[in-house]
């Protein structure tokens, strides 16, 4: 959905907690909300220390973002839009977040075309709602070595539409429903199935 000029991102917890960034006023920029972002990142609480993690489609950066300021170790920020990508790395600047950068690229093709960046301990899928384009990453991601063993995966769609076929050895670890939302929490072969 388009955004008035001076909206913002609020960051949630964390060493940026209440910090207020600016988001760009584009069409289809459009932020994961305080109470998905809140529950993911419950989820992700006792992973998230010193993760390395792909924000793909970064969009506002609500997702890198908030898990840099909560401890991951490193954070890659997809975007292909040049203009929300130059405002992402204005943001980074802002927050002296040193441990993180910005890829101006298309999503699936940077996982496609790239050697793999990782191996990624977390990766968060948000595309635009509706585009089809999770099952393709879903798919580049587990053939293309970008993930550590037992790697959490994050994604969120449109509540109504179905969720994607996922990879061999991959499963919904975490799901949840929020407005138009349905978010999802999954784990990819190798993880423990002990660790809750």
């Amino acid at each position: 959905m388009s955004r008035r000029r001076g909206s913002q991102l609020r960051i949630i917890a964390g060493q940026w907690r209440g910090r207020r960034l600016p988001i760009p006023a584009e069409i289809g920029v459009r932020p994961t909300g305080d109470r998905v972002r809140e529950t993911l990142f419950n989820w992700l609480a006792p992973m998230l220390p010193g993760a390395r993690c792909l924000d793909l489609f970064a969009g506002t950066g609500a997702l890198g973002l908030e898990a840099l300021s909560r401890g991951a170790a490193e954070v890659v920020l997809v975007e292909r839009e040049r203009r929300v990508a130059d405002t992402l790395r204005r943001n980074l600047t802002t927050l002296g977040a040193t441990q993180a950068r910005v890829e101006c690229a298309d999503g699936v093709h940077y996982l496609r075309n790239r050697p793999a960046g990782g191996p990624f301990e977390i990766v968060l899928l948000d595309p635009p709602y509706g585009t089809g384009l999770l099952a393709d990453c879903c798919h580049a991601l587990a053939t293309g070595g970008w993930l550590a063993p037992g790697a959490h995966i994050y994604i969120e769609d449109d509540r109504n539409t179905p969720t994607p076929p996922l990879p061999a050895g991959w499963h919904v670890h975490r799901q949840g429903r929020a407005g138009r939302c349905r978010f999802q929490l999954l784990r990819a072969d190798g993880a423990n199935p002990d660790e809750d």
